[in-house]
């Protein structure tokens, strides 16, 4: 009837609906943090309050920091205690703290002086200060350098073991999270580089297909929201504005500020 049944030709067929990439559980990804206890204890406040509103869902949460949780902000020392003590009471899969360049620049230092003594210009100062270390006087010579570092590694304490054992992807079903995102071209590579200082190309590309990529590092007055990439670095340190992406079927942010 109406021609239901006449046969068609050079109909195109329907496209595929397109599946957005989700994760396996529900995860609160932070940004970067820098020094700022304030925001973080404000934050956990948010996301704690979030995941009770969401009990029974059937959707396990996961927080996960994207690194650089250090340098730049003045509490840099408290921002690790507090992680340190939340990850002591949290399995495995309900927290990752993920490294980012900050916490690699500090490892540096500590394991070659001379050689990661830039670290000291770009936000290290303020975590010698949040240690109570006081920073090297006047052009650093190997000497000081390595009194300094001396001093960190012991006022830190198991702070350093637990910078050195964070990861630097974390995967979750389809979403993956990494400081400075992946490269485009070898979305499958662990090179320290590219993961920790973004990659030629990361943000221009339309993403690497099948994945959503969660990162930081590349800081933005507003969180980005793309079919493929997610960016939670809204500056922290000197915005008093923190994000939080919350990725399950959907995505939405949680802010807050100071």
């Amino acid at each position: 009837m109406l021609g239901l049944n006449r046969r068609k030709t050079n109909t195109p067929a329907e496209p595929e609906p397109v599946r957005l990439p989700a994760p396996d559980r529900r995860l609160y990804v932070v940004g970067d943090l820098h020094g700022r206890i304030d925001l973080l204890e404000r934050m956990l406040d948010r996301i704690a309050t979030d995941i009770s509103a969401r009990a029974g869902d059937g959707r396990d949460p996961t927080i996960v920091f994207v690194g650089d949780m250090i340098d730049r902000g003045d509490q840099s020392r408290e921002v690790l205690e507090c992680l340190h003590g939340l990850a002591s009471v949290c399995e495995a899969d309900e927290l990752v703290l993920l490294k980012g360049n900050h916490e690699a620049a500090l490892l540096r230092f500590l394991d070659a002086p001379e050689a990661g003594k830039s670290w000291l210009q770009f936000g290290g100062a303020q975590t010698l200060a949040s240690y109570g270390v006081p920073p090297p006087q006047g052009e650093p010579r190997s000497d000081k350098l390595r009194t300094v570092a001396l001093g960190l590694l012991k006022a830190m304490g198991d702070h350093v073991d637990f910078l050195r054992a964070m990861p630097l992807v974390y995967r979750s079903g389809d979403v993956v999270c990494a400081h400075a995102g992946l490269d485009p071209q070898q979305p499958d590579s662990t090179d320290e580089a590219a993961l920790l200082w973004g990659s030629s190309g990361f943000l221009d590309a339309e993403g690497v297909p099948g994945l959503r990529v969660v990162h930081g590092h590349f800081d933005a007055s507003e969180p980005v929201l793309t079919d493929r990439r997610i960016c939670v670095d809204t500056g922290a340190y000197y915005s008093g504005r923190l994000t939080a992406a919350v990725i399950d079927e959907n995505v939405r942010f949680l802010t807050v500020w100071n």
